[in-house]
Formats: C-alpha cells, sequence, structure tokens
C-alpha cells in the first residue's frame, strides 16, 4: 500500500464499512478474515489521521475566532 495514494476520508470509510460487512457475514477462510482485519485496521488508522487533521484545523479556527473576542477591550465602541 505503500505505492498507493492515501485514501480520502470518504472512501477509507465506505471501504472499511464493506471491510466489516463481509468479517460479520462469515463464510470466510480464517486467511482471508486475518487479511480483511490488516486492511480493515489500516483504513481504521487513515480515517483517524483525517479526523485528527480535521480536529486540528477546527482547534486552530476557534482560537482565531476567540482572538478578536480578546482585544475587545481597544475596540472604539
Amino acid at each position: 500500500m505503500a505505492d498507493e495514494k492515501a485514501p480520502s476520508y470518504e472512501q477509507a470509510r465506505e471501504e472499511l464499512t464493506e471491510v466489516v460487512r463481509r468479517l460479520e457475514t462469515g463464510g470466510l477462510t480464517l486467511e482471508q478474515s486475518i487479511e480483511l482485519w490488516e486492511r480493515g485496521e489500516k483504513l481504521a488508522a487513515v480515517c483517524e489521521e483525517w479526523l485528527q487533521g480535521a480536529r486540528v484545523k477546527l482547534a486552530a479556527a476557534m482560537a482565531r475566532r476567540a482572538e478578536p473576542a480578546q482585544g475587545s477591550d481597544d475596540a472604539p465602541f
């Protein structure tokens, strides 16, 4: 997977959902189940990276929004 482009959050989430569905359905060999589990772990990590990035961006936006309120004592009105 090192050569593959990382999927978007939505792509990773959709594929992860499919992996879970296939694992829950059963009827797989142990080897197939392990391969799917490993793929699911990778996809979950991709989703977590996307979500962590979103948290950082949200925190930065909230901090920028709070800054003007702190300096409002200098406002002419």
